[in-house]
């Protein structure tokens, strides 16, 4: 298990690396105030007790975690970026990123109402 972001993204797939990146930088810059940790064996934001956003790399796409809430509220907005999603989950891929203003969007709404 990585010991922090750095080295999760590190032993993540080399294609899927300047994703992660980005997404963890735009996650920072969304949760300024949020302790970057590892939760649940992936990178995660967490404000207070609540861990507020994570990520994950798999084989050939990332996935960005969130609360069920900010899926919910975000559904339209995640089919028209193209994109798949679960109950708590976006999955994409490097040659169909997940675009910038939903992951603010998704982060901000997971931060209102936080339930990982």
């Amino acid at each position: 298990m990585s010991a922090d972001h750095d080295a999760y993204i590190a032993e993540a797939p080399e294609e899927l690396r300047p994703v992660l990146v980005r997404l963890r930088a735009q996650l920072a810059r969304a949760l300024p105030d949020a302790e970057e940790v590892i939760a649940y064996k992936m990178p995660g934001f967490r404000i207070g007790r609540s861990i507020v956003a994570g990520y994950a790399a798999f084989s050939r796409q990332c996935g960005l975690y969130l609360s069920p809430s900010a899926i919910a509220s975000h559904a339209e907005d995640i089919a028209a970026a193209g994109l798949k999603s679960t109950k708590t989950g976006v999955t994409f891929s490097p040659s169909q990123p997940i675009p910038d203003a939903l992951v603010e969007k998704l982060a901000l709404a997971s931060r209102r109402n936080p339930s990982l």
